[in-house]
């Protein structure tokens, strides 16, 4: 999966060792999206040799590519989002799609395209209410 957002929280890195006597390390950070009507906060993490391959910093605009996985521990299930990639995005990038996708206004014979039309506002009566 993928999602495009800002990194609004570094929350910090964890260490240690597995039982088995491997070491491991986790950085976690909250990423807002980006480009949603309601934008969402999405805490993630990057485990193992990804810490190290992707420093993030606050403020950072990123595609970030990642894995939803759920467990059982003792009865209850936990979530977590482990991001596998992330690659810097422009911050004008999104505004100049966006403008590249809106279709331009059609040229009338010359090259000159005409004003919008003008609406009128509408009289508020309360005889034209329906009820």
């Amino acid at each position: 999966m993928e999602v495009e957002g800002k990194i609004i929280h570094v929350i910090g890195e964890r260490s240690g060792t597995s039982k088995a006597g491997n070491a491991w390390k986790v950085k976690e950070y909250v990423l807002e999206t980006i480009n949603e009507s309601f934008p969402r906060k999405i805490a993630f993490d990057f485990f193992g040799d990804k810490v190290e391959l992707y420093p993030l910093n606050e403020g950072d605009l990123i595609k970030l590519s990642f894995d939803i996985e759920s467990r059982e521990y003792q009865g209850r299930w936990y979530t977590s989002v482990r991001g596998w990639k992330a690659e810097a995005i422009n911050q004008a990038a999104p505004a100049a799609a966006a403008a590249a996708a809106a279709p331009a206004p059609a040229a009338a014979p010359g090259g000159i395209v005409p004003p919008p039309p003008v609406v009128e506002p509408v009289a508020n009566n309360s005889e034209d209410l329906p009820f």
